[in-house]
């Protein structure tokens, strides 16, 4: 059975084990990385009051821009599922709505996060064998360069209801869109990965912990080297359904025009999805 295991960021080696961690489970799983957890940690304080407040409707998201506070009753259904998910989650964008009063401490931590994930974007084309990096429209690095489409999510889950409907979970079974997804461990656990035998396994979620996932975009630009992942985040048992969670996915989308395969630019590969979505 694979394991993920933390990869220290700062050993002379973190780029071979990261890479290999992405080519056989779609997730990596990186400790000692450049991000603090104090900043992490601030922002989950943050948003916890923002969604336990009445100003969260004031910011109602904008089915254009897609920016903007989705409630619950907006959640997301995953492909395949007719259920939705039980979460309520804010869109940010640097260009898009936020409150005045939390939107420096997201400035911030978008900047920091999309640099870091040039630099593993680039770790993955260096440990790409020659044959799938030849069929990169560009370097995996500079696909996300002034791109204005990556997307940092505030996910909240809230305090699960006694009347839960069946078979909803605070996130079904799905792959990500995007090339990377970055995701700092959420304040409680839940989020699993499934393995190629159709097992689910665990993702670690110590504080602190960075992890990273191939999306969609990723699959097709490598010829499907890279695996986009089927993952999930299951309901808590006992005491702690009584807990939120709350969770900070930075999804990094390549400029619109930047070709993926033969098939698709970013743009309309992601037009194609968001009207599945949006089609539900």
């Amino acid at each position: 059975m694979v394991e993920l295991v933390a990869v220290d960021y700062q050993s002379a080696d973190a780029d071979v084990k990261f890479v290999q961690s992405l080519r056989d489970t779609g997730f990596g799983v990186l400790k000692n990385h450049p991000i603090s957890e104090d900043t992490v940690n601030a922002i989950y304080d943050r948003w916890a009051e923002f969604f336990n407040g009445d100003d969260k409707q004031n910011y109602l998201f904008d089915s254009e821009k897609f920016d903007g506070f989705f409630p619950i009753t907006m959640a997301e259904t995953a492909k395949g599922h007719t259920v939705r998910d039980i979460k309520e989650y804010y869109h940010f964008y640097p260009w898009g709505r936020c409150p005045e009063e939390l939107k420096s401490q997201l400035d911030d931590y978008y900047s920091q996060a999309v640099n870091l994930a040039s630099t593993l974007l680039s770790w993955v084309e260096k440990h790409t064998p020659t044959e799938v990096a030849s069929e990169f429209s560009e370097p995996l690095s500079n696909m996300i360069k002034d791109s204005g489409q990556s997307l940092l999510r505030v996910l909240h889950y809230p305090p699960l209801p006694e009347d839960v409907d069946a078979g909803a979970i605070r996130a079904s079974a799905h792959e990500d869109i995007n090339l990377l997804t970055l995701l700092p461990a959420a304040n409680e656990p839940g989020l699993q990965v499934k393995q190629r035998d159709g097992s689910w396994l665990d993702v670690p979620c110590d504080f602190g912990n960075l992890i990273i996932n191939v999306g969609d975009m990723l699959q097709e630009a490598s010829g499907s080297y890279f695996p986009s992942t089927t993952h999930r985040v299951i309901n808590p048992e006992g005491n702690n359904k009584r807990k939120s969670r709350i969770s900070l996915p930075l999804f990094l989308h390549p400029r619109p025009e930047v070709q993926l395969s033969k098939r698709y630019s970013a743009g309309s590969y992601l037009t194609e999805r968001l009207t599945e979505l949006r089609g539900k």
